[in-house]
């Protein structure tokens, strides 16, 4: 054909790009970071763990950033997903600790910041913080419990829970190993300390050779009536 006297080689499917609708981008806030947390609740502990791997897609951007935090007295919240959002979230649940402690003058129990999270979560329902949360503490009774939530802050409690990246991969062999779902003639026994670290341990090794988002190393803490421990080991790092 001629355009204005000229030859053109533009066919006809190249020039009626032109009177399409200008190219749009989608708006997409979000971004997964990776990471996964488990946490396993006994008759008077709690361990809860996260591997150290942060993550931008098949990009490794720091392999020492654990997702597990400290908050008030004997209480800890994995978080992963989204990291500006868990950092966001984390900055505004200690805000709120910092508030009820100054205004009461003593520390939320982990039933109480159980529900303070899921309020919390709540009121980011119609722009939801990408995150992934276990709770993980001791009730009144000085039993150890775990909550899960979902995005927008409906709260369970539970006995052991996992989140993130490789709950898909972690979450039957808990079912399986702890609670001794859909077995014949199964039934639950207390673990020990050591047992529960142990089961942990396996999941995220097994978890790391299958999801490359998982990975570099394991931050534990244990809660007992003592007080929190930490310990740390490692993971492939490929």
């Amino acid at each position: 054909m001629k355009l204005l006297g000229i030859e053109s080689v533009v066919g006809k499917s190249e020039l009626s790009d032109y009177t399409k609708n200008p190219h749009q981008l989608s708006f997409q806030p979000y971004q997964d970071n990776g990471g996964t947390t488990v946490g396993i609740a006994g008759s008077d502990f709690v361990v809860i763990a996260s591997d150290t791997r942060l993550a931008s897609s098949y990009d490794i951007l720091s392999r020492n950033v654990p997702k597990i935090f400290e908050l008030g007295s004997g209480c800890v919240l994995g978080s992963c997903g989204c990291w500006c959002d868990v950092l966001t979230f984390i900055r505004v649940a200690e805000s709120k600790l910092k508030d009820y402690h100054y205004t009461h003058g003593k520390e939320l129990n982990t039933p109480a910041l159980a529900q303070m999270l899921s309020n919390t979560l709540y009121r980011r329902r119609f722009f939801p913080y990408y995150i992934h949360n276990v709770l993980a503490g001791l009730d009144e009774k000085g039993q150890g419990v775990i909550y899960t939530y979902d995005p927008v802050g409906h709260c369970e409690k539970v006995k052991m829970s996992c989140g993130g990246t490789s709950m898909e991969l972690i979450q039957p062999i808990l079912d399986n190993i702890v609670e001794k779902k859909n077995m014949t003639n199964g039934t639950m026994k207390d673990l020990s300390i050591d047992e529960t670290v142990n089961i942990i341990h396996d999941c995220f090794i097994s978890a790391a050779e299958r999801q490359i988002q998982t990975g570099d190393g394991i931050m534990f803490k244990i809660i007992t009536k003592e007080g929190i421990e930490t310990k740390s080991v490692g993971l492939r790092r490929d």
